[in-house]
C-alpha cells in the first residue's frame, strides 16, 4: 500500500481534506505545491516517525513533488535541501528534528561524526577528519571556500584534525576531496655528499631557496609538505627529505650548482669564516695550538717511516759524507732522512690561523684538505653556550642581650672646718662612670653618668653638694635579621663577579716633617681603599648528567662601628667561603656558615663584703652579656640553555621589579607636588610576545 501525501494549489490550506493516514516506514509520494513548510514538515512527520519542530522563525511555502513512490529517508532528505535552498537547515538535536535558519544551526548541537562515520542526507551534521600525512593548516585555504559562509571549519594542531559542520551530502564531497589530498609523498632520506664546499655554509642558503613561506623558524606548522635539510660536519654532507620528488630534485640541483670551487680557492688557500658564538681571538689560539700539536706529530710519523726505509747498510756516498751530530755514519744518515720527511710533511699541511677581532671572524691560510679539519672542529667549538643563573641567599639572625646592675658610693670620716679629713667607699668601673669622677667633675664640663636607671644621693661639703651615692640599673636587647639575595647570570666556563658595599679608605702609613727654620709642619698620609660590603665571585661548569660545578668565592665584610674613630685605625668584620661543589640544575646547596653562642661576665666587689646575702649589692658591681649568631649561605644555579628561557628569566625578574615600584608609590597629597614615583613600563622594547610568569620568591632554604 502506498500513500499519498499532496496538497491542492487553488483552495487555501484548511478547506482541504485531510491527507490519508500513512504508516511510518511505508514509501510515499510526494505532491506538495506552494505548501507552507510547517504543514510539510508536519505531514513528514508522521511519514517518517520523527518528531519535527519548526522555529518560529521559519516562514514561507515550498514545492515539493515525486513521480514515484520513496522511502522516508530519501522524502526527509529531499525536504532538507529543499530547506537548505531557502536559507534553513534541518539539525537532528537529541533525537528530534529542528528547522532553524541556518545561520544558528551550528549552536544547536548536531550529531558528531568522525571519518568513519556516513552522515545522513539533508541534516546538518559536525564531522572530525584526522589527517596522516597532510597538515590541517594547508588545507584549511582550500576547503574554506567550499564550505557555506555560516557554517564553520577549524583546526585541531594537537591531533592535526580537521572540524566541520555543514550539511551531509557536502560533508561527502569534502570528505573525498579530504581523503584525495591526505597522501603520503614524502621522499626517503637523501644523503648528498660534498665535494668542495661546507655542509654548514650550504645548509643555510638551501633553507632559504627551497622553503616557499621563506618560513624556517619554530612558527612553522608541523608536518607540512616542505623540504627539510640538515648538515652533518663530520662527512661534510646534506641529508635532504622533500615532500614529493620533483622538489628532491630540484634541491640536488641548487646542491651541483653551490657545490663548486668558490674564486677564492681558486686564486688561493685563504679562507674567512665568521664565527657565531665563539670569541675569534680565544679560537685562534686554541687552533694554532691545535696545528702546532699536528704538525709535531707528523713530524714525528715521518722520522719513524724515514727510519725504517733506510737500508741497513749505507751506500758509498752516504759512508763517505761526514756524520754531523751523530756517533756514527749510519746513524746520521738515517736522523737526516728522517728529519727532512718531518719537514716536508709539515709543509704540505702546514696552515695558519689569524682572529679578526672587529668582525669576529677568523682568517684561514691552509690547503683545502686541512681547511676542511679546520673547519669541522670550527664547527664544533662554535655553538651557543648555555649560561648559568646562580641565586645565593645569605642569612643573618643575631641577637644580644646584656644586664648591669652596681651601686658606688662614697662617705666623709671627718671633718675640720670645710675640709675633708678622710673618706670611705666604693668606686667601680664596670659599665659605666665612676663616682670619684662623676663627684669631682660634674660642676664643670665633666663626665656624664652612664645610660640605664642612675639613683644618686648628694651631700653639702664647704657649700657645694658632693655626690655620695649612685645606684644604676641597665638591661639591653638587640636583634638583627639581615638577609642579602645577591644573583649573578654567566656563561658557562666564564667567571662573574659582583661587588655591593662601600670603598673605605684605610690609612697604612703617615709621616710629619716638621721644618724648625720657617716653622712649617707638612703632615703626610698614605691611604689604601678596600671594598666592604658583600662579594660574590662564581664559575659555573655544566656537566654532561646535568650537574654544575661552582667555584665560589662569598664574602661578606663590614667595618664595626666602635672603631671609626679609634686612633690606631678601622676595625672590620670579615665572613668569607672559599670553595667548590657539585650542584643538580636548580637544587639548593649549602655552602657553610656560622653558628656561635657567646658569653661574658665582669664583677667589680670589695672582697669579703661583696659575697654577702642581699646587702652584698651595696659592694659590688657586675655586668653580664650575652650573644648568639646565626649565619648560613645557600647556593641555587639555574642553567638556561636558550634564548627562551633567557627571556622568561628576564621577564620574571623585571615583572617582579615593577610590581615592587608599583607597591612604593607615595601617598596622594594635595600639598605636594609630586603625586608619583618612576614605575618601570609593561614590557621593554623588542621583549618576546608570550604571557608573563608569576614573580616567583627566592628560594628559602630548608629548615633545621
Amino acid at each position: 500500500m502506498i500513500a499519498v501525501l499532496a496538497l491542492s494549489l487553488a483552495a487555501p490550506l484548511h478547506a482541504q481534506s485531510p491527507a490519508p493516514a500513512a504508516r511510518p516506514g511505508q514509501p510515499i509520494t510526494l505532491n506538495f505545491v506552494d505548501a507552507e513548510i510547517e504543514a510539510v514538515a508536519r505531514a513528514l512527520g508522521v511519514a517518517t516517525g520523527r518528531a519535527i519542530v519548526v522555529d518560529p522563525r521559519v516562514k514561507g511555502s515550498l514545492t515539493l513533488v515525486t513521480d514515484t513512490p520513496i522511502r522516508p529517508a530519501a522524502a526527509l532528505a529531499q525536504f532538507g535541501a529543499e530547506l537548505r535552498l531557502r536559507g534553513y537547515a534541518l539539525v537532528d538535536s537529541a533525537g528530534i528534528l529542528k528547522i532553524v535558519p541556518e545561520a544558528e544551526a551550528k549552536l544547536l548541537g548536531g550529531p558528531v561524526l568522525t571519518e568513519e562515520q556516513t552522515p545522513r542526507d539533508g541534516q546538518l551534521v559536525t564531522q572530525i577528519f584526522r589527517l596522516q600525512h597532510e597538515n590541517a593548516n594547508q588545507l584549511l585555504p582550500i576547503l574554506r571556500p567550499l564550505i557555506s559562509p555560516n557554517n564553520p571549519i577549524s583546526v585541531n594542531n594537537t591531533h592535526n584534525a580537521l572540524i566541520i559542520t555543514d550539511h551531509a551530502d557536502n560533508l561527502q564531497r569534502l570528505a573525498r576531496i579530504i581523503a584525495a589530498l591526505d597522501v603520503g609523498t614524502a621522499t626517503d632520506l637523501e644523503v648528498v655528499p660534498l665535494k668542495h664546499a661546507i655542509a654548514t655554509d650550504v645548509v643555510g642558503w638551501l633553507r632559504q631557496l627551497l622553503d616557499d613561506d621563506g618560513n624556517a623558524g619554530p612558527n612553522r606548522p608541523a608536518g607540512g609538505p616542505r623540504t627539510t635539510v640538515l648538515a652533518d660536519p663530520r662527512s661534510n654532507s646534506l641529508l635532504v627529505r622533500a615532500s614529493h620528488p620533483a622538489r628532491l630534485q630540484l634541491a640536488r640541483a641548487l646542491i651541483e650548482r653551490l657545490d663548486r670551487p668558490s674564486a677564492a680557492s681558486a686564486a688561493g688557500n685563504i679562507h674567512v669564516v665568521y664565527l657565531r658564538h665563539a670569541d675569534a681571538v680565544q679560537l685562534a689560539a686554541t687552533l694554532r695550538a691545535a696545528l702546532a700539536a699536528a704538525g709535531s706529530t707528523s713530524g714525528s710519523d715521518g722520522a719513524a717511516a724515514a727510519t725504517l726505509t733506510t737500508p741497513a747498510a749505507p751506500s758509498t756516498a752516504a759512508a763517505n759524507a761526514p756524520a754531523t751530530g751523530s756517533t756514527g755514519g749510519t746513524g746520521g744518515t738515517r736522523l737526516s732522512a728522517g728529519s727532512a720527511a718531518g719537514t716536508a710533511v709539515t709543509a704540505a699541511t702546514g696552515g695558519q690561523v689569524q682572529a679578526d677581532p672587529a668582525n669576529n671572524a677568523l682568517i684561514i691560510t691552509a690547503p683545502q684538505p686541512l681547511y676542511r679539519e679546520l673547519r669541522r672542529v670550527i664547527d664544533q667549538l662554535d655553538v651557543r653556550r648555555a649560561q648559568v643563573y646562580v641565586e645565593s641567599l645569605i642569612a643573618e639572625v643575631s641577637a644580644e642581650k646584656a644586664s648591669e646592675i652596681g651601686v658606688q658610693w662614697q662617705t666623709v670620716l671627718g671633718r675640720s672646718g670645710d675640709n675633708v679629713i678622710g673618706l670611705l667607699g666604693t668606686n667601680f668601673g664596670t659599665g659605666g662612670a665612676n663616682i670619684l669622677n662623676l663627684a669631682t667633675q660634674n660642676g664643670g664640663q665633666g663626665q656624664l653618668p652612664a645610660a640605664g636607671f642612675n639613683l644618686g644621693v648628694a651631700q653639702r661639703i664647704g657649700g657645694t653638694y658632693v655626690l655620695s651615692a649612685l645606684a644604676r640599673l641597665l638591661e639591653t636587647q638587640g636583634d638583627a635579621n639581615i638577609l642579602s639575595t645577591p644573583n649573578l647570570l654567566t656563561l658557562d666556563n666564564e667567571e662573574a663577579k659582583i661587588v655591593i658595599g662601600q670603598n673605605v679608605p684605610f690609612i697604612t702609613g703617615q709621616y710629619t716633617a716638621n721644618n724648625t727654620n720657617q716653622g712649617a709642619v707638612n703632615p703626610f698620609q698614605t691611604i689604601e681603599r678596600r671594598d666592604v660590603g658583600l662579594t660574590l665571585r662564581v664559575r659555573p661548569q655544566i656537566n654532561d648528567d646535568g650537574t654544575i660545578k661552582l667555584q665560589i668565592f662569598q664574602e661578606v665584610s663590614s667595618v664595626l662601628p666602635s672603631s671609626i674613630n679609634n686612633p690606631s685605625g678601622l676595625i672590620t668584620n670579615k665572613r668569607a667561603i672559599e670553595s667548590t661543589v657539585m650542584v643538580d640544575d636548580g637544587g639548593i646547596v649549602v655552602l657553610g656558615g656560622l653558628l656561635q653562642d657567646e658569653y661574658g661576665g665582669n664583677q667589680d666587689k670589695v672582697p669579703g663584703l661583696g659575697d654577702v646575702p642581699v646587702l652584698g649589692h651595696l659592694f659590688r658591681s657586675e655586668k653580664r652579656s650575652r650573644k648568639k649568631t646565626n649565619l648560613m649561605v645557600f647556593l641555587r644555579p639555574v642553567v638556561v640553555r636558550d634564548a627562551r628561557a633567557s627571556d622568561a628569566l628576564a621577564l620574571d625578574r623585571y615583572q617582579w621589579m615593577r610590581g615592587l615600584q608599583e607597591q612604593a608609590q607615595p601617598q596622594p597629597s594635595r600639598v605636594h607636588p609630586i603625586q608619583d614615583a618612576p614605575v618601570l613600563p609593561p614590557t621593554w622594547p623588542g621583549a618576546p610576545a608570550q604571557p608573563m610568569p608569576t614573580p616567583h620568591a627566592t628560594p628559602q632554604p630548608p629548615t633545621r
